[in-house]
């Protein structure tokens, strides 16, 4: 998929979407004695937090329910996605080409539609069909970016309704106080991810963003995003094979 994804950007499909290809859309302020990729160091350096927490989640292993692989191929997959994730936005940022751009906002929504997927498996089990539905459905949706230039956005936002309604119908059913918590930890991330992005250049005007941007901090909360979601996710794997063990 990243290939196949990766040629249609390249393809030239895609050149009408709209995109930031310059420093001026980020309040930090690039730094030309830096090397390219350092450009805007704090808001480069941030994506190392994808790949330390993907790592962590990759290679952690968990008791009961993960001695299934199935269980433990949700949890992988998640934790690829987020390493993968990171390098593509350094490598936005250190550009400002167009290909890395576009594949930024377009990978942004299959590791959203994971979560639906995941909580679906701990729902309803294994169903690779449909988890392979969601996810073509979730790529094809980047055409709305083709319909208009905040086609993007109403995709994301749709994609993180998704999420958090499939998030709070998966706690209604197998949850307790202690996933609620993850999850509200997660959602809480979210907001600061989408608001904090949104608001970059305005913030940049509070003494506390001078240096510390709101694009920096809104990848601080993705990170988080991905960490609480984790938490939330394989918990209630957990919770849900040892019922249905204990049912049996």
């Amino acid at each position: 998929p990243v290939c196949a994804c990766a040629a249609v950007a390249a393809s030239g499909l895609l050149d009408s979407v709209s995109v930031d290809l310059t420093y001026e859309h980020y309040a930090e302020r690039a730094v030309p004695q830096l090397p390219a990729f350092l450009a805007m160091p704090f808001n480069s350096l941030v994506n190392l937090g994808y790949l330390v927490m993907g790592l962590y989640w990759l290679r952690r292993s968990e008791e009961g329910s993960y001695n299934d692989g199935r269980a433990a191929y949700h949890k992988d997959v998640f934790a690829i996605m987020a390493i993968a994730y990171g390098p593509v936005q350094w490598v936005r940022l250190a550009t400002l080409s167009r290909l890395p751009a576009v594949l930024d906002q377009w990978f942004t929504l299959p590791i959203f539609a994971w979560v639906p997927v995941w909580c679906g498996y701990i729902t309803h089990g294994w169903r690779p069909g449909r988890a392979l539905a969601l996810e073509l459905t979730s790529l094809a949706s980047y055409g709305l970016a083709l319909l208009h230039p905040r086609g993007f956005e109403v995709a994301l936002g749709l994609h993180v309704a998704l999420a958090v309604a499939r998030g709070c119908e998966v706690q209604k059913r197998h949850g307790d106080g202690r996933s609620l918590r993850y999850l509200c930890l997660a959602v809480l991330s979210c907001v600061g991810f989408v608001v904090l992005k949104l608001l970059d250049l305005p913030l940049d005007r509070v003494w506390l963003f001078r240096h510390l941007s709101g694009h920096f901090w809104s990848k601080v909360c993705d990170v988080l995003q991905f960490h609480y979601s984790f938490c939330f996710l394989t918990y209630l794997t957990r919770v849900a094979s040892t019922r249905k063990a204990y049912m049996d």
